[in-house]
C-alpha cells in the first residue's frame, strides 16, 4: 500500500548575501580568467633564436645527407661569395651569429646546435614533379620523403629536440623542431595547406602554413611555399596568383588561451610574427641572361676587378665539383681567385695601425665589388619591383639587404658555375625569407586609410575648383633633400617602402612590437645568406636567423598562482554559496511502524510498506516526493510546488515522500529477497551543495506475486505473519516442503466468495434503488477498466490497498471497502483486484501464441490436482457472475417477474 512520511523532511534556507562578483561561479573558465588576470605574477622576458632555412632540392639524390652540415652546423658559407651581415650592419664587419673561418678552409660556420630554440625548414621538390603522371599520382602526400628527411633532420640536432610540425604536400614539406627548453611552451599548433598548382588546387604548387603560440603570450605563423615557375609573364602573374590564393584559403584553427574565449578562425594576418619562405620563383629580368651569368662569373674567378688581380692571393680558391659519374680523373679542380673585395677576412696577424688608406670601402660604394653588383641587379629583381608596384608583399612584409649571390640556377656539384644547360637560365633570386611583425600590418593598414583619407580630401578640394592651389603647394612645400634625387633603383630590399616611413634604421633592425596578448616584444634579424658551397641541387640554400625577446609563461610560476587562485575561489564559493537546514519529522515517519524514531539518523524510515496498486504503469519506482508550501491559512492550506522550488532567505517549505510499490516485478524481486526498499534522496540547491537523505523502508510479504503452489502451504492468519513468524524464518520463495494446507490457495475462494455477495447487494440495490443502474449492456464489466464508473483515483487506489492488505492477513474483504461506496463500485474495485492477483501468479501459463498457451494450460492441469482445482473452481465461479450480470430480459416478451436472484438463468 502507499506510504506516506509528511511533513518530511522540511526545507530552511539559511539568509544568503551575495558573494563578490568574481565568485559568482566555480566553472574551470572562472579558474582560467582569474589565473589569467594574474599573468603579470608568472610571465617572465625570454630571449629565442629562430633559424629558418629554404631549400629546393629539386629531386636530387643526396641533398639529405647535405642537411646537417649547412641547416644544423652551419657549413658551406663561402665569405667570397655571399656576406654574412647583421641585416642593417653598414660596416661590413660579421656579427655574433657566425664564427670566422677556420684553418681547414676560408668558410664561416652560422650559429646552430644547441644554439637555436625553434629550427624551421622549408624544403619543395622533395619529390620528383617533372612529369605530369608523377605529378598527379604525387597530389596527396607520400610518407617517404617525410620520414627520410625527418630522419636526416633529427640525426644532425642536438638531443632533446622535438618534433612540433611535420607536414607534406606533394614536393612541399615543412618541419619545425624545437628544443628541449621551449617545446613546453608551445602550444595551439595549427598546420594548413593550401594548392594552388594544377587545377588551381593539385598541391605540385602552393604553400604549408603552420601557426603556433609560444609561452601562451606571442603567436607565430611560418608559410613555406612553392610558386608558378617560369620567366614569362603569364607566370608572373600566376605568382601573385598563388600568393593571394594562400592568403584566402589559410584559415587556423582557434586559439584557445587561458582566461579567454576566442572562437573565430585564424587567418595569415592574426599572428604577432610571421614568416612566409620557400621559392618563390620570382626572376631577375630586364637584362639578358648571359650579360648576368658573365658578370657573376667574373666576380666567382676573380677577375672583375683587374687592378687588385695582381695583389691578391688566397690559398683556397673557388671550388668546381664536377657531378659523380662525368668522368676525369680529378674531382676537383681548383681555380685561384682575389677574394671579394668585401670580404674583411683576411688572415693578417700584424697589429699596428693600418695606413687610412688600407680601409676597405664599403661594398655598396665600391665598383669593384660582388655588392655593388649585387645592387646593380636587384632593381631588376620582379619581387622587389612588384611590391614598389603594390602588387604583391607590399602589406608590411620585408627581407633584409641581399649580399649573397643568386640562389638559382647552377649546375649541380658546381660553386659559382651557372646554368650551363641548352636553356642558359638566368641567375635570379628564387629562394627568400619574408617577415613581418603585427606592427608592420598596422602600419601599413594606418597609412591605406591616411591616403585614403588624403584622396577624399583631394577630391572635395576639387570639387571646389581649387586643386591647382593645392598642387601648386604641394609642388612648393613636398621638396624632401633626403629623400628626393635618390635613385628609383636603390639597393634596399625594404619591401614596405614609403618615402614618408616614420620608421628609423634603428626602429627597423629592432622592432618592438605590441602582440594580441598585450605583451611587447622585440625581433631582430641577425643574419640573411646563402650556402653557396652546398652543391648537391641546382639551388642554394638560404637561412635566416631571428633573435626574439618576448615575455612568457613560466611554468613553475603559473602553477604556484593556479594553486593560490584554485583555494582562494573554493573559500569564497564555500562562503558565498547557497545553504538549507533539513529538519526530519521523526515521528511522522516513524509512526506507521515497529520502529524507533531515528533509528536510522538523519534517514526518513518509512516503516513497513505492503504492496499497492496505481492505475498507471510508471518505471518501477517505489519513491516519489512532492514540494509543498504552506499558507497563512493553516496546515490544510498547502499548494504542490512540483519537484523544484525557489526559496528566499528565511522561507521554509516541506517535502512529502510517497513510497509505493505497484510494479509487480519489483513486487516478486521483494517477496524474494531480490530486492530492498533504500534508497538515498538527493536534493540539490542551486550554487550550493548537494544534500544526501537516506530513505529506509520494511517490505511486507504479500500473496501477490506468488505461486500457486506456495500459497497452498499458507495457513490460517495470513501470509504475512507465517513468513514473518514462521520457524525457521523464511526468506524469499516459501519452500516446498511445507505442509499443504488447502486445496487451491484461500486468497483465490476468498475473493471469488466476495465477488459473489458484492454481485448479490449490486442486483438487489438495484431492483431497490430508482438511481442504481448496473451496466450490464457492457459485457466488460465490472472486469473491463473502460466500464468502471468509479473515476476517483485516489479513493480506488486507497481501497485496493486496503484490500490488498486484507487477503495478506487473512481478514474479511468486504468490510475493508469504503462504506460509502455503492455496492457495484465496490465490486469494481474488487474486481480489478481479482485481475491484479490472478495477473501476478508466477506460474500462469505463457507462450507464443494461443494453441500453445492452451497446451501449457492443459499440461499443468493434467500433473497438477491442485491447479486443477483452482481452475474448475474459478471457471465455475466467473461462469456464475457471467449469469447473474447478464442483460435482463422484456418483462413482456417472456412473463418472467421484475428482478433476478441467484442461478435463476441457465443463458
Amino acid at each position: 500500500m502507499p506510504s506516506e512520511a509528511g511533513p518530511a523532511p522540511s526545507v530552511r534556507s539559511s539568509h544568503l548575501s551575495d558573494p563578490p562578483e568574481s565568485t559568482h561561479t566555480s566553472t574551470p573558465q572562472s579558474l582560467a580568467r582569474a589565473v589569467y588576470d594574474r599573468r603579470s605574477e608568472y610571465v617572465r622576458p625570454h630571449k629565442i633564436r629562430i633559424k629558418i632555412g629554404t631549400w629546393n632540392v629539386a629531386a636530387c639524390p643526396g641533398t639529405d645527407k647535405d642537411l646537417s652540415a649547412w641547416f644544423v652546423d652551419g657549413k658551406g658559407v663561402d665569405p667570397a661569395l655571399s656576406a654574412v651581415l647583421n641585416a642593417k650592419d653598414s660596416n661590413n664587419a660579421p656579427t655574433a651569429v657566425a664564427d670566422p673561418p677556420t684553418d681547414e678552409g676560408d668558410e664561416l660556420r652560422l650559429v646552430g646546435g644547441d644554439k637555436i630554440g625553434l629550427y624551421v625548414l622549408g624544403l619543395q621538390e622533395v619529390v620528383d614533379l617533372s612529369l605530369a603522371k608523377e605529378a598527379y599520382n604525387r597530389v596527396y602526400s607520400d610518407n617517404n620523403p617525410v620520414d627520410k628527411w625527418r630522419l636526416a633532420l633529427e640525426a644532425a640536432m642536438p638531443d632533446g629536440y622535438q618534433l612540433v610540425v611535420a607536414e607534406q604536400m606533394s614536393g612541399i614539406l615543412l618541419l619545425i623542431y624545437a628544443s628541449p627548453e621551449v617545446i613546453t611552451t608551445i602550444s595551439d599548433v595549427s598546420t594548413v595547406q593550401v594548392g594552388t598548382g594544377l587545377l588551381g588546387y593539385m598541391g605540385n604548387k602552393g604553400a604549408i602554413s603552420s601557426r603556433l603560440v609560444l609561452g601562451e603570450t606571442t603567436r607565430m605563423s611560418f608559410i613555406n611555399c612553392h610558386l608558378a615557375s617560369g620567366p614569362e609573364q603569364t607566370y608572373l602573374e600566376r605568382r601573385c596568383w598563388d600568393v593571394a590564393q594562400v592568403l584566402s584559403r589559410t584559415q587556423f584553427d582557434p586559439i584557445h588561451s587561458p582566461g579567454t574565449a576566442e572562437t573565430d578562425a585564424e587567418k595569415i594576418g592574426d599572428e604577432d610574427f610571421a614568416f612566409w619562405f620557400g621559392d618563390l620563383n620570382f626572376r631577375v629580368d630586364g637584362i639578358p641572361g648571359d650579360d648576368i651569368r658573365r658578370l657573376l662569373w667574373l666576380h666567382t674567378q676573380g677577375q672583375y676587378d683587374l687592378s687588385k688581380k695582381a695583389d691578391s692571393s688566397l690559398d683556397e680558391g673557388v671550388i668546381v665539383m664536377k657531378p659523380e659519374g662525368s668522368g676525369g680523373d680529378d674531382e676537383v679542380t681548383d681555380r685561384s681567385v682575389s677574394p671579394s673585395p668585401n670580404s674583411s677576412f683576411s688572415g693578417t696577424e700584424d697589429t699596428s695601425l693600418p695606413d687610412p688608406d688600407d680601409f676597405i670601402p664599403d661594398p655598396h660604394e665600391d665598383p669593384a665589388s660582388l655588392q655593388a653588383t649585387i645592387d646593380s641587379l636587384l632593381p631588376h629583381d620582379q619581387l622587389g619591383r612588384l611590391i614598389r608596384q603594390k602588387k604583391v608583399f607590399h602589406d608590411g612584409w620585408r627581407e633584409a639587404d641581399i649580399t649573397f649571390l643568386p640562389s638559382y640556377k647552377y649546375d649541380v656539384g658546381t660553386i659559382g658555375l651557372f646554368d650551363s644547360s641548352e636553356k642558359k637560365r638566368a641567375p635570379s633570386w628564387c629562394d627568400r625569407i619574408l617577415y613581418r611583425t603585427r606592427r608592420d600590418l598596422e602600419s601599413h593598414k594606418q597609412k591605406e586609410k591616411d591616403a585614403e583619407e588624403a584622396k577624399k580630401r583631394d577630391e572635395e578640394l576639387k570639387a571646389r575648383g581649387i586643386d591647382q592651389a593645392a598642387e601648386d603647394d604641394d609642388v612648393l612645400f613636398s621638396y624632401d633633400p633626403d629623400a628626393d634625387g635618390q635613385n628609383a633603383q636603390s639597393s634596399t630590399t625594404e619591401f614596405d617602402y614609403d618615402e614618408y616611413d616614420e620608421y628609423d634604421e634603428d626602429a627597423q633592425a629592432g622592432d618592438e612590437v605590441v602582440t594580441k596578448a598585450g605583451y611587447t616584444d622585440h625581433i631582430h634579424m641577425d643574419m640573411y645568406t646563402s650556402h653557396q658551397r652546398i652543391t648537391s641541387s641546382d639551388h642554394k640554400p638560404v637561412v635566416s636567423i631571428f633573435t626574439l625577446e618576448y615575455d612568457a609563461v613560466v611554468p613553475e610560476l603559473k602553477a604556484k598562482v593556479h594553486a593560490e587562485v584554485a583555494r582562494e575561489l573554493d573559500r569564497a564559493e564555500n562562503e558565498g554559496r547557497p545553504n538549507v537546514t533539513i529538519l526530519v519529522d521523526k515521528q511522522n515517519s516513524a509512526a506507521q511502524s515497529g520502529h524507533e524514531p531515528g533509528s536510522h539518523g538523519d534517514a526518513v524510515e518509512f516503516g513497513d510498506v505492503a504492496r499497492g496498486d496505481a492505475s498507471s504503469k510508471p518505471p518501477p519506482k517505489w519513491l516519489t516526493f512532492r514540494f509543498l508550501i504552506t499558507e497563512s491559512g493553516g496546515e490544510d492550506a498547502k499548494f504542490d510546488l512540483g519537484k523544484e522550488v525557489t526559496l528566499e532567505p528565511g522561507e521554509t517549505a516541506t517535502v512529502l515522500l510517497q513510497a509505493l510499490v505497484d510494479d509487480l516485478s519489483l513486487a516478486q524481486s521483494l517477496n524474494y529477497d531480490r530486492a530492498s526498499l533504500e534508497d538515498v534522496l538527493v536534493l540539490r540547491v542551486t550554487g550550493g551543495r548537494d544534500y544526501f537523505i537516506p530513505v529506509h523502508a520494511q517490505w511486507l510479504p504479500t500473496a501477490c506475486c506468488r505461486s500457486v503452489d506456495e500459497l497452498i502451504r499458507v495457513p490460517d492468519g495470513g501470509i504475512r505473519d507465517f513468513v514473518t513468524k514462521a520457524e525457521p524464518k523464511i526468506t524469499g520463495a516459501i519452500p516446498y516442503d511445507r505442509d499443504v494446507r488447502c486445496a487451491a490457495p484461500k486468497e483465490l475462494f476468498k475473493l471469488t466468495e466476495a465477488l459473489e455477495k458484492l454481485v448479490e447487494r449490486a442486483v438487489a440495490d438495484e431492483n431497490m434503488l430508482d438511481d442504481c443502474h448496473i451496466p450490464r449492456e457492457d459485457p466488460g464489466w465490472p472486469f473491463e477498466k473502460s466500464s468502471w464508473t468509479l473515476k476517483d483515483e485516489e479513493t480506488r487506489g486507497a481501497a485496493k490497498a486496503a484490500l490488498i492488505a486484507a487477503l495478506d492477513t487473512d481478514a474479511a474483504l468486504i468490510p475493508a471497502l469504503p462504506v460509502d461506496l455503492p455496492a457495484f463500485k465496490n465490486l469494481e474495485v474488487l474486481a480489478e483486484c481479482f485481475l491484479i492477483f490472478l495477473r501476478s501468479l508466477t506460474d500462469a501459463a505463457s507462450g507464443p501464441d494461443l494453441e500453445d498457451i492452451k497446451t501449457s494450460i492443459l499440461d499443468v492441469l493434467a500433473s497438477s490436482p491442485n491447479h486443477n482445482i483452482s481452475f474448475v473452481f474459478l471457471t465455475t465461479s466467473l461462469e456464475r457472475l457471467a449469469v447473474e450480470l447478464s442483460p435482463k430480459p422484456n418483462a413482456a416478451e417472456d412473463g418472467s417477474p421484475r428482478g433476478y436472484g441467484p442461478f435463476l438463468s441457465e443463458k
